[in-house]
């Protein structure tokens, strides 16, 4: 089992932006829907034209929650998919035998958005981009979990994902929704704000706490931090997972 306090949060989706309307959200979720982009006034306009939506929506979340002066906490971006929209592009090119766009495929890579954020932030510290399939908020915990409990005061997680293009409509296992959310994670030293994650062969089925349709997994975590409940319990890739609060 592994702990951190969560220090800090933000997100970002379609009809949801400030603390308020994410805790009335929590209280009564709704799956997010709708083209909306962020406005990302945090970065200058032509650095901001070269960011799609999925990119606008993570870095949104994690300007909201890192403070303008700080530099060097480490940095953990997990996305299930990533930019798919991008590898779309790419992979209708060469089936109309058109050559790739360089900068297409050098922003469709999984961690082009973290890169895209440090360089404008100026960061040179550590940072991570992952995926771990319908567990992929798990597998960011632990990796954060591992750098907190290498000395690092403080780390930056960000999770975000985009609804799939048209042409996967048959293959998404979840709700399809665009969001991103921000974490500043410390060592779990305050029991008002502190998370439990454990784990165990997801071999024998539990109960959900919530209708497991609703939500994206990575959203039904937010919700989970910010509802005020106890636990949640859910099974992923093989996996029995089981958060849960010590307040």
């Amino acid at each position: 089992m592994i702990g951190f306090s969560v220090k800090e949060w933000s997100a970002w989706a379609p009809g949801l932006v400030d603390h308020d309307a994410w805790r009335a959200w929590a209280a009564a979720p709704w799956l997010p829907v709708g083209d909306d982009t962020p406005a990302l006034a945090e970065v200058p306009a032509m650095q901001r034209r070269r960011i799609e939506r999925l990119g606008r929506m993570a870095i949104q979340a994690a300007c909201w929650c890192q403070r303008a002066e700080e530099r060097g906490v480490p940095l953990v971006f997990a996305s299930r998919h990533g930019d798919v929209a991008r590898s779309m592009e790419l992979l209708e090119a060469l089936a109309t035998e058109q050559p790739p766009s360089p900068t297409t495929f050098g922003l469709s890579v999984h961690n082009a958005i973290a890169a895209l954020y440090s360089i404008l932030r100026r960061e040179r510290g550590n940072y991570i981009a992952l995926a771990g399939g319908m567990a992929t908020v798990e597998a960011a915990c632990v990796e954060a979990a591992a750098l907190l409990a290498d000395g690092a005061p403080e780390v930056m997680l960000v999770v975000y994902d985009a609804p799939l293009p048209a042409i996967y409509a048959g293959f998404p296992d979840e709700p399809d929704a665009g969001f991103a959310w921000c974490w500043r994670l410390a060592p779990a030293d305050d029991p008002a704000s502190t998370l439990r994650l454990g784990w165990e062969s997801g071999d024998a089925p539990i109960e959900a706490d919530v209708e497991p349709a609703r939500l994206p997994h990575g959203l039904d975590v937010l919700r989970f931090l910010l509802s005020g409940a106890p636990s949640l319990r859910w099974i992923g890739d093989g996996t029995a997972w089981q958060w849960r609060r010590d307040a």
